[in-house]
């Protein structure tokens, strides 16, 4: 592979126009196709299959109107006064009056002060005033598509809550308008930022410094875009372009990153530039290609879960790293031979190059002395750091609130209010295909309302499809006592469910949907798959490693380490998000329920992605004379600081997503910010050297009969090491390992 990957290199190099037009006319034309077709992502969230996916689709298909006012803008208005609402009756009307200024209001004469519903209608006064009056429901309803909403609609809203939020009057909103998405960018901006300046000090030079980025915006933008086109044809749901994002932009930095260090080290040895080019891919290009690969089997492997949006996660990170690896193998030699012999200057005079020569003492070189020297204390003092970082995983709790931040205050108005279930509805559908629904409906409205945990029992009652009572469905919307999270609204579903066989006897069938069924059957789901999923994942990437590295021992230690990191992971996120831990967020939840398995998925392909590019160094050191910790040291050398780079630019591009006001995004930021920082300093350059330098010559070998059937990938460019070049350079100075 190292052969074909050098000629792809230097093809590129040498055709540098005709390879950065091909790059710049695939963006064009996707750019093109996006603004023609002008798709739209999804904001809705199913499980096709299951019993809550069932009956999503039968309310689309025999409830129309409620699908329909699903999909048109409402907005509940919470206020609140500790006083009662009773003493800021005028201000109450004030507000409904700029709420029915906002653009395209269905009956607006039903925007009124909850006040005057509570008078006028006291059937109706506990569903808009409660909390012994202190808290008041104002709903608006629009007649826009959800996806429809504009950025300037949401700031209209913002401006009439804080216009009368005043006089001891708290207003709130929840719903569509506060879930509009603000343009997107600040974040990309600082993850870009950080990379850059990180650059700058990897290689000492602007114009190297820039490369990366150049073809990490183009690799991420026509990744989005593609995504975006594919909405067109399929559902696609906008939290998945959160993850395609982060993962896209650090991925392309980093495998830019390897390639222009190789190219430089390699120009340095000598030979055209052009050589050094299919050099540098032939070698740093090979673990490129794995390392991609692996990530790439890791998140497309999601797709065996069977959920919709991880597997439009897992897709499309599977798309943003192969194009990153693409944009690495070929753009990346192309810009190298665009600057020529101005890719490394302006030359930073008080930073260090990063390449040094193979005697010179690093920092790199020194704690790679230190880790072979000592390796039982690195080992135990990394693993026992992780284990404790690990420790608040035991208080994980999974669910997934579909509201924004800025939601949470009027979510705890309507909880307070109007009790904790009004967030999370169940809606059963009872369906007969041949018959009348009418008996059966009956009978399940009479079991629901003996069942504890309901609020508001005795008016709980069902709607008929078209022809009313005479027709073949019945919906039935119960509202629990209990939050949508808790133990009790779950088994309220379940109890509801379990009147499914008695509905049958009926000729008919039951099935228990909205949000909150929905989240339960994801996290079974979830539970079901999580196994066959490490089995996938992890069993085809253990089996390339092995093909990588030709040892058993280097992928069993990278494959336990990424264990103790992730769980350190888990832990973390864990007592920020769900605990509250140092104060980071204001509104504490549970864990997304998505999140552990997409992290097991993300993280342990970019854990391999790291001991590709830092072991196959010590294994190329290995392999060319130098003894077991003598290569581990030269490793460190060569591989340390650009590791370091990469890994201080995945957690800087990560981290920023913490600024994003989309809770989904914030959370998967920092969790894979934090995945990349214990498994990439801790695990990949603490504990993974110090347990090879135990194994020492060990660590290399493979046995006799494995051996033969193991295909040489030669990820180390053994084939091409030398091309271009007038004298093989094997000879090396031995680092002493002590």
């Amino acid at each position: 592979m190292a052969s074909y990957l050098f000629a792809l290199g230097r093809f590129s190099f040498r055709h540098k126009w005709a390879v950065i037009a091909a790059w710049l006319v695939a963006l064009i034309a996707v750019a093109g196709l996006v603004g023609t077709l002008q798709p739209k992502f999804a904001k809705d969230f199913s499980l096709p299959g299951t019993d809550s996916g069932i009956a999503t689709e039968q309310v689309q298909d025999y409830f129309p109107q409620v699908m329909q006012q699903q999909e048109r803008a409402s907005t509940s208005i919470l206020v609140a006064a500790e006083g009662g609402l009773q003493n800021h009756t005028a201000q109450l009307e004030a507000l409904a009056e700029d709420l029915r200024t906002l653009p395209d209001v269905i009956d607006p004469q039903t925007v009124v002060s909850p006040l005057v519903v509570a008078a006028a209608q006291p059937a109706l006064a506990p569903t808009v005033v409660g909390d012994n009056g202190r808290v008041g429901l104002i709903q608006v309803r629009q007649n826009i598509e959800m996806l429809d909403l504009t950025v300037e609609n949401k700031d209209e809203l913002l401006t009439i809550l804080e216009e009368n939020s005043r006089d001891g009057l708290q207003v709130e909103a929840t719903g569509s308008l506060m879930q509009v998405m603000e343009p997107g960018g600040a974040a990309e901006l600082i993850g870009f930022a950080v990379a850059f300046v990180v650059m700058i000090v990897a290689f000492g030079a602007l114009i190297a410094a820039f490369i990366p980025l150049v073809t990490a915006i183009v690799g991420v933008s026509i990744t989005i875009m593609l995504l975006n086109l594919s909405a067109e044809v399929l559902s696609i749901n906008e939290s998945a372009t959160a993850i395609v994002t982060m993962l896209g932009i650090a991925v392309s930095i980093d495998y830019a990153l390897f390639i222009v260090s190789r190219y430089r080290a390699e120009l340095r040895r000598g030979g055209a530039p052009e050589d050094a080019a299919g050099r540098a891919v032939g070698t740093a290009g090979s673990a490129v290609v794995f390392a991609g690969l692996t990530v790439i089997i890791a998140v497309v492997a999601l797709v065996v879960i069977g959920i919709p949006i991880i597997t439009q996660m897992g897709a499309g990170a599977g798309v943003a790293v192969l194009i990153a690896v693409l944009a690495a193998l070929t753009l990346i030699p192309a810009l190298l031979g665009a600057f020529g012999r101005f890719a490394f200057v302006p030359k930073i005079p008080w930073i260090k190059h990063a390449e040094e020569s193979e005697t010179s003492d690093t920092l790199g070189t020194r704690v790679g002395r230190t880790v072979v020297k000592w390796p039982i204390p690195f080992i135990v003092l990394g693993l026992l750091a992780l284990a404790g970082a690990a420790i608040p995983a035991t208080k994980l709790e999974l669910g997934l609130s579909l509201t924004s931040e800025a939601e949470a205050p009027a979510q705890e108005l309507l909880s307070r209010g109007f009790g904790e279930g009004i967030n999370g509805p169940l809606l059963v559908v009872v369906h007969d295909e041949d018959g009348q629904i009418k008996v059966a409906a009956d009978e399940t409205v009479r079991h629901i309302a003996g069942l504890g945990d309901v609020a508001n029992a005795a008016a709980l009652t069902w709607t008929g499809n078209e022809g009313g009572q005479n027709g073949n469905t019945a919906l039935i919307i119960v509202t629990p006592e209990s939050s949508p999270s808790s133990q009790a609204t779950h088994q309220l579903m379940e109890q509801i469910r379990a009147f499914a066989p008695t509905v049958e006897e009926r000729g008919a069938e039951l099935h228990v949907g909205g949000q909150t069924a929905i989240m339960s059957d994801l996290s079974q789901k979830l539970d079901d798959a999580l196994i066959p999923y490490l089995v996938v994942v992890v069993g085809l990437a253990f089996l390339i490693m092995i093909g990588v590295f030709r040892s058993l021992w280097v992928p069993l230690v990278g494959t336990l380490g990424f264990i103790f990191s992730v769980l350190a992971t888990f832990g973390i996120t864990v007592a920020i998000f769900q605990e509250g831990w140092l104060g980071l967020i204001t509104q504490t939840q549970p864990i997304i329920s998505f999140l552990p398995i997409f992290l097991i998925g993300v993280v342990f392909g970019l854990a391999m992605d790291y001991q590709v590019f830092l072991v196959t160094r010590m294994r190329e050191e290995y392999i060319h004379g130098l003894s077991a910790k003598e290569a581990i040291v030269a490793g460190y050398r060569h591989g340390a600081r650009v590791v370091t780079s990469a890994a201080i630019i995945m957690i800087s591009v990560f981290a920023a997503f913490m600024l994003s006001p989309e809770t989904t995004a914030k959370m998967m930021g920092f969790a894979l910010a934090a995945a990349v920082f214990f498994d990439a300093f801790v695990i990949r350059m603490l504990v993974v050297p110090a347990v090879i330098a135990l194994l020492g010559d060990r660590a290399w070998g493979l046995p006799r009969w494995l051996d033969r059937f193991v295909i040489n990938f030669d990820i180390e460019g053994e084939a091409v090491r030398h091309r271009g070049l007038e004298e093989p350079d094997d000879t090396k100075t031995p680092v002493p390992a002590n």
